[in-house]
């Protein structure tokens, strides 16, 4: 096995102490972290760094802790991903069209984190409008992976995986369409949450495909990925698709067992395609599982095979609605070379946006033209319920569900940017969570014989984050690799 690179990294818990113990300040810590992300700049993992802002919000929350009155995220440096609004920064995500758009609020995931004293250090980069699975679809370039600079750090939230895999925040939030969120955590080594869609809101997230679109939490630990939640989680009249229930307290479900918790191994994502290393990795952490009174159960999710083509169809469907926004009137990018309405709108949407998202809206337009909306987009609706019937049957027999999170390990740079579809099928184990709506998460689950992190997904009920938190955590404090 390739010796594995090591990053030195913190989680909150270690911060916290410091901070309680007097051995370290807020302001210390932020110019750490500070120092680093200039020392790993090549890995072009931040789009805006908020020096300033950050170190003044630090001194500010010193104080704080003096006095007691410091929120349950102070001392937490946080990244966020550049499609979810902070207010008066640059939200470009990562496209020519918004290279310059300054951000009129907060997203409310930020406000309430923010609310709780955490420290946001910057933006991070992403696909251009979260379209794509490896961050190689930036106006501002690639993201590289921390493992191996040569490899992708997968996407489209690239860049807030690498941040907190190098050590360069201590969290990050993300957003999930169809694996975003999870597949980068897989490629970086590091936890990844998707929330129940409805779970966190969306106000402030710039939309992609809005039945799909989760915003959700990077972390070093399942405990940190957890309390981020505990934070963003809850109902937001400014988002009509929230869901108006109680949030759980996420931390009383860590610090437990497995005994007698029933795990569904779906047959169909243990198939050809999926690498050895992988599937041996994933078998390793499932018979300890087993060993600790867990209950393995085989089970079967039948229209997986069209998990693929359903959600192609129906992401850029939504995609095309949602981009027609980006017109050259109103805001972002306008055409300097138009000389007309009509070459106004074309000119500033060719030269505005980059090839993957052309591709996306050409797509989706097609599928919900006259001739063709029967027979792609309203037939892809109908096989989503389906879908998400087979997670509501298999929920009947099992509390979570175990799967891999990629088929591979990081791939090399360039080697799918050809072959959109080879690219497309790298999100085969995740975009079905997302047509169900359901939360998952990935694991940590050791390295490859290259030094590539592999990653295993926890798929929960619909608002029953907190038993995949409970196993992730159970996995994290016990299985040693």
């Amino acid at each position: 096995m390739s010796k594995v690179k090591k990053f030195d990294v913190l989680t909150y818990d270690q911060i916290r102490e410091k901070l309680l113990s007097g051995e370290t300040t807020c302001e210390s810590i932020v110019k750490k972290y500070l120092e680093k992300i200039k020392k790993y700049q090549n890995l072009n993992a931040f789009l805006s760094v908020f020096e300033e802002k950050a170190i003044k919000k630090a001194v500010e929350i010193d104080e704080k802790i003096k006095s007691g009155t410091a929120g349950k995220l102070a001392g937490m440096v946080i990244a966020i991903k550049d499609n979810i609004c902070v207010k008066d920064e640059r939200c470009t995500c990562a496209s020519k069209i918004l290279e310059n758009f300054i951000s009129l609020y907060n997203a409310t995931a930020v406000e309430r984190l923010l609310k709780e004293d955490a420290i946001i250090i910057g933006k991070t980069n992403l696909d251009e409008f979260a379209m794509g699975s490896s961050t190689e679809n930036s106006y501002f370039g690639p993201t590289l992976n921390p493992y191996d600079e040569e490899r992708v750090p997968g996407g489209s939230s690239g860049g807030s995986a690498v941040a907190v895999a190098a050590g360069l925040s201590t969290t990050a939030l993300g957003s999930d369409t169809g694996g975003s969120i999870r597949q980068p955590a897989a490629f970086c080594g590091v936890y990844g949450l998707k929330p129940t869609y409805g779970r966190v809101s969306r106000f402030g997230l710039v939309a992609f495909a809005s039945s799909f679109d989760v915003i959700g939490p990077f972390g070093n630990s399942t405990k940190d990925v957890a309390l981020v939640l505990q934070v963003i989680a809850g109902h937001d009249e400014n988002d009509s698709t929230s869901a108006n229930m109680p949030v759980p307290d996420y931390l009383s479900y860590l610090d437990k067992d497995v005994k007698g918790l029933r795990v569904g191994i779906p047959v169909e994502y243990f198939s050809e395609g999926l690498e050895d290393e992988i599937k041996e990795a994933i078998e390793k952490q499932i018979d300890f599982l087993r060993e600790n009174g867990a209950i393995i159960e085989k089970i079967s999710l039948p229209h997986t095979e069209y998990n693929i083509p359903t959600y192609y169809i129906l992401v850029t469907a939504e995609a095309s609605s949602n981009l027609a926004r980006y017109d050259g009137a109103r805001y972002g990018y306008r055409s300097p070379n138009a000389k007309s309405l009509y070459e106004m709108y074309v000119k500033s949407r060719s030269e505005g946006f980059g090839p993957e998202v052309k591709r996306r809206i050409m797509l989706g337009t097609y599928v919900l033209s006259a001739g063709y909306y029967e027979a792609y987009y309203r037939k892809a609706q109908k096989v989503r319920r389906l879908i998400k019937e087979d997670f509501d049957r298999a929920f009947e027999n099992v509390d979570v569900i175990i799967t891999p999170t990629s088929p591979t390990t990081a791939f090399k740079i360039g080697e799918k940017t050809d072959d959109p579809l080879k690219m497309y099928l790298s999100d085969i184990y995740t975009v079905s969570v997302n047509l169900a709506g359901v939360p998952a998460i990935n694991v940590p689950v050791g390295f490859d014989s290259k030094g590539l992190p592999i990653g295993m997904q926890i798929i929960g009920r619909q608002f029953d984050e907190g038993t995949i938190l409970r196993v992730s955590d159970f996995l994290e404090r016990n299985y040693k690799v």
